[in-house]
């Protein structure tokens, strides 16, 4: 939301014409050439051929407490990994972390985000978004890792999870502006967007406000790129050989 408050209330109300998408499909329209802009899986720069719109995106600097790892045993045991489907991104950070800081080189599977059901099947669940905000992870009989603070613990680097691109010959320096400004509008309202997104989604004001305020980070600069570099080098090494992945992620 506050990637898109200024093109939804600001002064960019009008530029574009928003179909709002998880951003799997966001990067599914833009690789079918419905869309021209999307906010995108980094994963997916792996994938295709876009160029990013800098300066805004989806990182953590720390705890993100939307990227949740549940497991029923220690990280390093984990032979078994039910991934939530709207994910491409996390999916691959999961995996990344499980083997370079654990060791562990778990078989995927993608399930529907309902962690005791995962977890009847796998060792661990991947759960994100909205799903893992209504988890209380202190009162879980599991182990919990917040994705964010493992990958921001093992490289010292920023996490991105999607950034704004486009096909090529889209983009524009004047374009990229547009939707730099709308963020800018909206992270100059966060209490206003916390309070409507909390009414909207059943969530406690507080919880709202403060993922937004100190778990998200929208602006992005050199280091949370360097963050992405890192992590896309990573993915592109593709999965280890004994794990594999049974399936798999807002337009403009």
């Amino acid at each position: 939301m506050p990637l898109v408050w200024g093109m939804l209330h600001g002064p960019q109300r009008g530029l574009f014409d928003l179909d709002f998408r998880i951003p799997a499909e966001c990067a599914d329209r833009l690789a079918a050439g419905e869309a021209d802009i999307g906010i995108v899986p980094s994963y997916e720069l792996t994938r295709q051929d876009l160029e990013i719109l800098p300066g805004a995106g989806i990182a953590c600097h720390g705890p993100v407490r939307s990227i949740l790892l549940v497991s029923t045993r220690p990280a390093a045991e984990i032979r078994t990994l039910a991934a939530d489907s709207s994910s491409r991104t996390s999916t691959q950070l999961a995996r990344i972390v499980l083997e370079r800081r654990y060791g562990a080189l778990p078989a995927i599977a993608v399930q529907p985000p309902d962690v005791h059901a995962m977890l009847a099947t796998a060792d661990a669940a991947l759960i994100i978004g909205d799903p893992a905000l209504r988890l209380e992870p202190s009162r879980l009989p599991y182990r919990v890792y917040d994705l964010g603070a493992e990958w921001v613990d093992m490289t010292g680097l920023p996490m991105v999870f999607a950034v704004w691109a486009g096909r090529r010959g889209v983009v524009t320096p004047a374009l990229s502006e547009a939707f730099r400004e709308s963020c800018r509008y909206g992270r100059a309202r966060l209490e206003e967007i916390a309070a409507a997104e909390a009414v909207a989604r059943d969530f406690s004001p507080e919880l709202a406000r403060g993922y937004l305020t100190s778990r998200i980070v929208n602006e992005l600069g050199p280091r949370d790129y360097e963050g992405m570099r890192l992590f896309l080098e990573y993915a592109r090494q593709g999965a280890p050989a004994a794990g594999r992945i049974e399936g798999i992620e807002t337009a403009v």
